[in-house]
């Protein structure tokens, strides 16, 4: 796209961002000019809400591609997976297949209604994303937020997976976290209804699931984030490096909670390395254990 399409672009997003229906519009835009392919509403389950969306690469290779399933943010209540279109856009043109499900939502259910809906979603991907290309033993999670929040606890606690058929050391290779709520207290109404009674709360909190058996975390946060608190990041890498796992951890100064989504579009300000940060973490805690096994002699 040429800089003064981008200049016009700019334009519509900045008059529009009042309004986010519209700053969904602005970021995705781009995204129709581009060469990729849409697998659209595969459905996972019965429910309408249980379909899932698939990007495609322009140019595929000859072998099983990685794959990145995203579960996209929203306070476990609102969201589509066409507002992310983006997301599948800037991926698939990093030459990775894309997966973003829809799943249920607050206050039609309640917890843990969207987190097994994740898991039913990486079963089906799982089982059938071979068909596209994908590398079934090759799926790397990513999410914001809420999405975080669903995508950590499939990672830490396996029994989500294993409702559905599936080994979670086998199904997951790794997981990337976007200002993920992972060891928060619910103190709202609306929270504390989703998420209660408190006795369920440890139920909710990724950190009760580390037992240093998890997949590699890269956990992504900006100084600056007023909607989640520092403190979720903290105490689950600290958490992790207690059980022995593998955890990387990186604050961005300056960028605060919409910045880190929006780092996944055309339209990141700052010039935020998240796209980067999250493909040069796959492999990286595998490479560390590989090293550390060779004799240096």
């Amino acid at each position: 796209m040429g800089l003064n399409s981008r200049i016009a672009l700019l334009v519509l997003f900045v008059t529009m961002s009042g309004c986010t229906r519209a700053a969904f519009m602005a970021a995705n835009l781009p995204t129709y000019f581009d060469h990729i392919a849409v697998v659209r509403d595969r459905s996972y389950g019965p429910e309408p809400s249980q379909k899932l969306d698939i990007y495609v690469p322009a140019d595929p290779k000859n072998r099983p591609i990685d794959v990145i399933v995203f579960f996209y943010g929203g306070r476990w209540t609102f969201g589509t997976k066409e507002d992310y279109r983006f997301v599948g856009a800037t991926f698939a043109g990093r030459g990775f297949l894309v997966v973003i499900p829809d799943y249920r939502k607050y206050p039609s259910v309640r917890f843990p209604r969207f987190v097994q809906d994740g898991a039913k979603a990486l079963a089906w991907i799982s089982d059938h994303i071979a068909e596209f290309h994908g590398d079934p033993a090759r799926l790397h999670l990513v999410g914001h937020s809420a999405g975080a929040h669903i995508g950590a606890l499939l990672a830490a606690d396996p029994r989500y997976l294993a409702d559905e058929g599936k080994d979670r050391s086998q199904t997951i290779y790794d997981f990337a976290g976007l200002a993920g709520p992972y060891a928060f207290t619910p103190d709202e109404p609306d929270l504390e209804d989703m998420f209660g009674p408190p006795e369920n709360y440890p139920n909710m909190q990724v950190t009760t699931f580390i037992d240093g058996t998890q997949p590699p975390m890269l956990l992504l946060y900006g100084d600056r984030d007023t909607a989640v608190k520092p403190a979720n990041l903290q105490k689950l890498e600290q958490r992790i490096v207690q059980q022995g796992g593998c955890v990387r951890p990186r604050i961005y100064l300056g960028v605060d909670h919409i910045d880190l989504i929006r780092a996944l579009s055309w339209w990141n300000r700052q010039n935020v390395p998240v796209v980067d940060d999250i493909t040069k973490f796959f492999d990286s805690c595998r490479e560390v254990t590989i090293s550390s096994k060779i004799d240096p002699r």
